[in-house]
C-alpha cells in the first residue's frame, strides 16, 4: 500500500465538510435570497469534489492493503464512497451553468447536490462503523 492509501483517514474529513457546507450554503442562499451564499457553495463544492476524488482513490488503496479485512461493510463503504465522489464531481460540474441555465438545469443541480450530500453522509457513517464499530455511540 502506498502512502496515499494510509492518508485516507486524514483525507476524508475535508471533502465531507466541504460538501455538507456547500449544501447548507445553497439552502441559505434560497432562504435569504443572498447570492453570496451561492458563491460560498460553489467554492466549497468544487474544492470538495477535487478532494473527494483524492480521498476515494486513497480509500481504494487502503482497502487493498493486507491489514484491512475485506467485509461486506467495507465493500458498501467503498462503492458508496466512489459514488459519492462521482456525484460530488457531477454537482461541481453542474455549477458552471446553474445561474444562467434553465429551471430544469437548476433543478438537476439541486437534485445532484442533495444526492451527493446524502451519499457523503451515509458513506461517512459507514466509515465510522468500520473504524469505531456499531456501539461507539453507546454510553
Amino acid at each position: 500500500m502506498t502512502l496515499l492509501g494510509r492518508l485516507h483517514p486524514l483525507a476524508i474529513h475535508f471533502p465531507i465538510a466541504l460538501v455538507l457546507v456547500a449544501l447548507c450554503a445553497e439552502v441559505a442562499a434560497v432562504m435569504t435570497h443572498d447570492d453570496r451564499w451561492h458563491i460560498v457553495a460553489i467554492a466549497n463544492l468544487r474544492a470538495g469534489a477535487l478532494s473527494a476524488l483524492i480521498a476515494a482513490a486513497a480509500g481504494w488503496l487502503l482497502a487493498r492493503s493486507a491489514f484491512v479485512e475485506p467485509t461486506s461493510l467495507l465493500e458498501a463503504h467503498r462503492w458508496l464512497g466512489t459514488l459519492a465522489a462521482g456525484m460530488t464531481l457531477a454537482a461541481a460540474l453542474a455549477t458552471a451553468r446553474r445561474r444562467k441555465g434553465s429551471p430544469t438545469k437548476r433543478a438537476i443541480y439541486w437534485i445532484v447536490l442533495c444526492v451527493a450530500g446524502a451519499l457523503v453522509g451515509i458513506t461517512a457513517h459507514l466509515g465510522g462503523l468500520l473504524v469505531w464499530g456499531a456501539d461507539f455511540l453507546r454510553l
